[in-house]
């Protein structure tokens, strides 16, 4: 072994291990409000199996001219309104956040064809520290909400459940 090689290899022993997030999706599904809709959703629970916290930044599909990242607030006339995270939504490590309807949701916008019934689509997240993951997902225009979020607007908000 050269100098050299010794050399990286204690570098390497010394450097700290660098904590990595891990993410994992469960249950995804889509919706679209109509056969005729321009725009649709998808819900899914979305945990950090690492030891370090980590945020969706966005997430991208060829379904959509735009996908972006919603929730639902409620302004102070008491009206629930829809809007963009612009600065993605937070992983805490060890936890599962849910996508609901209600409360979080990947929205598509421009909808390039329309969201049938049992058709597959696919969506690649995006992450500030884990690799991007590509989930795919059933259309289920039956589903009704679940995961505890539902229509509950108050309770929706992208509430982090250990996990």
């Amino acid at each position: 072994m050269s100098l050299k090689t010794i050399l990286f290899a204690g570098a390497l022993a010394a450097a700290p291990i660098l904590a990595l997030a891990e993410v994992q999706v469960s249950d995804p599904y889509a919706r679209a409000a109509s056969p005729m809709a321009i725009s649709g959703a998808a819900f899914m629970a979305v945990t950090n199996t690492g030891d370090a916290d980590d945020r969706i930044l966005g997430a991208v599909s060829e379904i959509a001219e735009r996908v972006e990242l919603h929730t639902h607030v409620q302004n102070a006339d008491g009206v629930m309104q829809m809007v963009q995270l612009e600065d993605g939504v937070v992983l805490p490590a060890g936890e599962t956040v849910l996508f609901d309807r209600g409360g979080l949701h990947v929205m598509f916008l421009g909808l390039r064809q329309p969201l049938n019934h049992g058709d597959e689509i696919t969506v690649t997240l995006e992450f500030e520290t884990a690799p991007p993951l590509t989930v795919t997902m059933p259309v289920d225009l039956e589903r009704m909400p679940g995961h505890g979020g539902g229509m509950d607007h108050g309770q929706g908000h992208g509430q982090h459940h250990g996990g």
